[in-house]
């Protein structure tokens, strides 16, 4: 009778051992994303443009460097400011074969005043559910929405979630080579310029 006690004490010590595994392996498959470092290859996402059209960065990575930039709001203070830059320096960036895509939670029609507005010269993406900023590991806090004036019309501005301004620069390869968790919204296009030149 001891023998068969202890056989079955094992055999269940076992069982719990195993299914402790299987949750620590599932865990990490259902669980949240990982964080992107410099070096991890970036993950591949698709979104809606400020035009509403699917947008793939796989049809990008390879072919040029690409600056994706999380931003809170648009047509707020610092994210204006740094909108602003990355136009002011597209023709630089560009010249250095760089594609800049800027990321937010707030729908195309926002992005698409916001863009009218500044006369934004580069692609904005809506992230309404976080989806895009979930696989970079960019922190989310719930949505909201703003009202400007635009062109003498009030508008409301929507956004579902609202990221941290968090900037990923990808290489051709297709690796993040800049990881920047603490961004000055005026200053951004010109770390990117910098690091840019940089680049072999």
């Amino acid at each position: 009778m001891k023998v068969l006690y202890r056989k079955l004490s094992i055999s269940m010590l076992s069982l719990v051992c195993l299914c402790g595994l299987s949750a620590s392996v599932s865990g990490q498959v259902s669980g949240p994303p990982g964080k992107v470092d410099v070096g991890d290859r970036a993950p591949a996402f698709t979104a809606k443009d400020d035009q509403g059209k699917g947008w793939k960065s796989t049809d990008y990575v390879g072919k040029k460097i690409l600056v994706v930039y999380f931003y809170p709001a648009d047509m707020t203070g610092g994210c204006t400011k740094q909108a602003c830059g990355f136009r002011d320096d597209m023709k630089k960036l560009q010249g250095k074969n760089v594609e800049v895509i800027g990321v937010s939670g707030d729908s195309p029609r926002s992005h698409q005043l916001f863009k009218k507005e500044y006369d934004l010269n580069f692609t904005l993406l809506a992230d309404e559910d976080g989806g895009v900023a979930k696989k970079f590991g960019v922190p989310l806090r719930k949505g909201g929405s703003i009202k400007r004036t635009i062109d003498g019309k009030e508008e409301t501005l929507t956004r579902g979630v609202t990221a941290a301004r968090w900037t990923f620069v990808i290489d051709k390869n297709g690796k993040v080579v800049m990881k920047n968790t603490k961004v000055k919204a005026a200053d951004d296009s010109k770390a990117i310029l910098k690091l840019v030149n940089s680049l072999k």
